[in-house]
């Protein structure tokens, strides 16, 4: 029991609001859609699941449960192939600088705030340029490491996109801070698919995303005069 609670709490502290990712940087292409015109709270609610049911779903978490399967395995290749091929479905520049810009900055805390081997490893890997350092992929390694289960670990990395989301809505003027929890509450049921979903993946080709409207606001967004967020 005692076991179990310290890789709770060490996943409650990853996922945690106050642990410096740089998350709060992301917008996750909400800003792009507000300089195109007013998203009201009626709108959160489709866009986010878009999202997470045709690009994080499908990408970052299944990367996740990916590499959390072969830092268990001491697979540093497989992950490696896996960082790789998740760098490579992210088709906007902002949405790939972002995800190796926060993945590298949990990998440099997590030096202080989890010395254990997975992250010491991973980090020279980064270092060396053998592997990219994407977001899911640090975090599934980490998660590996600190004994938290996968099916628990998707499950966090979820939430904490999906309230990473709203919370920048909020800040965006396009919703309150209690509509916003009222849509963390309206889309855990899209939360619980969308992880069942990635622990299914078996190979690093299964890695896909399919945002194309997304995709488009978020590449106008690197070229906006003036941005709030960095995606």
């Amino acid at each position: 029991m005692s076991e179990d609670l310290g890789a709770l709490l060490a996943q409650l502290q990853l996922t945690d609001s106050g642990f410096p990712s740089g998350m709060y940087t992301l917008s996750h292409g909400l800003e792009g859609y507000t300089q195109l015109g007013p998203v009201g709270p009626e709108d959160l609610r489709e866009l986010l699941t878009d999202l997470l049911h045709n690009m994080v779903g499908p990408g970052d978490a299944a990367a996740l449960v990916l590499a959390h399967r072969a830092v268990r395995a001491d697979d540093w290749e497989r992950l490696a192939e896996v960082d790789h091929r998740l760098h490579a479905t992210k088709l906007v520049q902002e949405q790939r600088t972002a995800s190796v810009r926060t993945g590298r900055q949990v990998l440099d805390t997590a030096a202080f705030a989890f010395p254990i081997p997975e992250a010491a490893r991973l980090a020279e890997l980064v270092a060396a340029k053998a592997t990219p350092g994407s977001h899911a992929v640090v975090v599934g390694a980490l998660y590996a490491g600190l004994g938290v289960a996968e099916a628990r670990a998707v499950a966090a990395d979820l939430y904490a996109f999906a309230a990473s989301y709203v919370t920048a809505a909020v800040r965006l003027g396009c919703t309150d801070f209690r509509r916003a929890q009222g849509l963390l509450r309206a889309v855990r049921p899209d939360l619980e698919v969308v992880a069942r979903a990635a622990l299914g993946a078996e190979d690093p080709r299964d890695l896909h995303s399919s945002v194309p409207l997304a995709d488009t606001v978020a590449a106008g967004h690197q070229r906006a005069p003036a941005r709030l967020f960095i995606t």
